[in-house]
């Protein structure tokens, strides 16, 4: 290891353990690794500072400059509250505090809390783990200027993050994003106003989530199906999360009766302890819920993970084996039940519009064009869908919007993924279909029969360290200078460009890329229907390729053919591209 580094890293471990500012538990972890003969920890907690982005923090929970610890998450929220300070110079503002299972959750919060109010500013601080949807509401409906929320999504359990919130109760975007990381990189650890004034501290919990869970209700689009199977057979993991309480809760007030939770999950445990980690999208976490879906013959198994933000969905195949619903399946699943029964009870109106994100699936354009409903791509996260809803506000009614991983908000109360609104938009769902004899299964079959078959495969390139960082940066820079007018065999005949806001058609000719930002993507549509997209992770040492393969699919036993012929065309497209 490079000696330089390691002295770097001793002498800013030196400064926190002579510094009058951080406690004996800190320089204690901080001692121990001063003496420890590998300098990996040493090096790993100090070698940069956890830097504060345009969603927050996230990253490992620890002593040391690179983790989350209170002062870290100190420096963030006092910075924070300096911008709001300037933004809001008039007194009576408030801001909303919450946290979900993780370890130190609470404690961070309250840290959080205390510095807001050290600042003049009023906190409304949950009493205790919430989703993070209900942060969102809970700040358009208390009139706050910002919030945040600690959690680290569905991250492995030595993660926590801290995510910040404006007053639309979305992420923040910019301006107010650059604004206030200017304002965090300014603050040293002893400007940091640790002591609260509790007395601008207000406790908050049963009359928010009354609130929250009767505007879950405006979710749904048609009760009687509801009604007419109320006893569909519900398995449900909260994944040791903020789902355990409102979920069921939400269900049972949309006049679901026969639900049932997975016992060992519904254990609030920031360890995660039935789950390698606890991201319902892999299959792993959601064998116990299987395995209670099998026992009590569950119509479907759905999860959300710890903060309750997004969702996975389990159902049957015609063979009676469990399968996972992928993001992409789980969004034009959505979309496709909002159009066609809004549609069938007269309530879609000409100025209802769907938003998806740039690397979502393709499929749900075609379902709104056929269907005359407007549909916006963003950029990918959420606060760009929410920026569409706050554009519109008053004008066009938002009716749905999602992602590709597993994030959807079927209604406009709330400005970031909802998985409890969506569960039981989804228990809906499966309803609607067992009125008609069918399962979630064939209803996705029926949607790839009428608007023909995809399949979504996405790639990440890990490249880790600066060689790493240099060569994604060269992968691009090739991509952007070297167009390909072909991949595997079919011809480009669109480029989109997001970084430089140019695209470009088979034939080169160049306009532009109307978009509120820029991003560093690319992306590549082909002739024969496949979509290509390129992105650098913004947090990881990686790249990642999102590949989008069509074919027409004749017969719902026609599905297993397609996916097999699409797996093959994967890698073609990855020989063609070089990955």
């Amino acid at each position: 290891m490079d000696a330089q580094l390691i002295k770097e890293c001793e002498t800013k471990a030196l400064t926190w353990l002579n510094s009058p500012y951080y406690d004996d538990e800190t320089k204690t972890e901080i001692k121990a690794m001063l003496d420890n003969e590998d300098k990996n920890p040493l090096v790993d907690a100090f070698y940069q500072s956890l830097e504060f982005g345009t969603g927050g923090l996230r990253g490992i929970m620890g002593a040391g400059t690179n983790r989350m610890n209170k002062y870290i998450v100190g420096m963030a929220t006092q910075g924070f509250a300096n911008y709001i300070n300037k933004a809001f110079p008039e007194g009576g503002k408030s801001v909303v505090v919450g946290h979900d299972c993780r370890n130190n959750g609470r404690m961070f919060a309250e840290s959080v809390a205390d510095i807001f109010s050290a600042n003049g500013i009023k906190v409304y601080l949950f009493e205790g783990l919430r989703p993070t949807p209900e942060i969102s509401f809970a700040i358009r409906q208390l009139g706050a200027v910002a919030g945040v929320n600690v959690t680290a999504s569905h991250n492995p359990r030595e993660y926590n993050g801290y995510k910040a919130y404006w007053s639309d109760g979305a992420q923040v975007i910019a301006p107010h994003d650059t604004g206030i990381i200017e304002e965090v990189n300014k603050v040293a650890i002893e400007d940091v106003k640790f002591e609260g004034n509790k007395d601008l501290i207000k406790i908050i919990g049963g009359e928010m989530d009354y609130d929250y869970m009767m505007a879950v209700k405006e979710a749904m689009v048609d009760q009687d199906v509801i009604l007419r199977q109320k006893d569909l057979n519900i398995v449900y993991s909260p994944m040791h999360g903020t789902g355990r309480v409102i979920v069921p809760l939400c269900l049972r007030s949309w006049g679901f009766q026969n639900i049932n939770v997975v016992p060992e999950q519904m254990v609030v445990d920031g360890n995660f302890p039935t789950v390698i980690s606890p991201n319902p999208e892999n299959a792993e976490a959601m064998t116990l819920g299987m395995k209670l879906g099998t026992k009590l013959n569950a119509d479907l198994v759905i999860a959300s993970d710890p903060d309750a933000d997004r969702l996975a969905i389990v159902c049957r195949d015609p063979k009676g084996e469990w399968i996972i619903i992928n993001g992409n399946q789980t969004c034009m699943m959505f979309c496709y039940y909002i159009i066609k029964n809004k549609l069938a009870l007269g309530t879609l109106k000409p100025s209802d519009f769907l938003v998806k994100t740039i690397v979502t699936t393709e499929v749900i354009a075609k379902m709104a064009e056929k269907n005359h409903v407007e549909l916006r791509d963003c950029y990918t996260g959420f606060k760009w869908i929410a920026r569409e809803i706050a554009l519109s506000e008053g004008k066009q009614k938002y009716i749905g919007g999602g992602e590709e991983s597993f994030g959807f908000l079927p209604y406009d109360k709330v400005r970031d993924k909802d998985s409890p609104a969506s569960i039981c938009l989804i228990c809906e769902i499966a309803a609607w279909a067992k009125d008609q004899g069918k399962t979630l299964y064939d209803l996705l079959m029926d949607i790839y029969l009428e608007y023909g078959f995809s399949y979504e495969h996405t790639i990440n390139v890990v490249k880790p360290g600066k060689s790493g960082a240099d060569e994604i940066k060269a992968m691009m820079e090739n991509f952007r200078a070297n167009r390909p007018k072909e991949i595997a065999g079919s011809k480009v005949v669109l480029t989109r460009d997001f970084k430089t806001l140019r695209k470009y058609d088979a034939l080169g000719n160049e306009s532009p890329l109307v978009m509120p930002a820029t991003s560093n993507v690319l992306q590549y549509f082909c002739e024969d229907g496949t979509k290509v997209s390129v992105r650098p992770s913004g947090t990881e040492p990686k790249i990642k390729f999102y590949l989008e393969i069509k074919d027409t699919m004749g017969c719902a036993n026609c599905y297993q053919g397609c996916v097999e012929r699409a797996k093959v065309k994967v890698e073609e497209v990855k020989k063609s591209l070089g990955i």
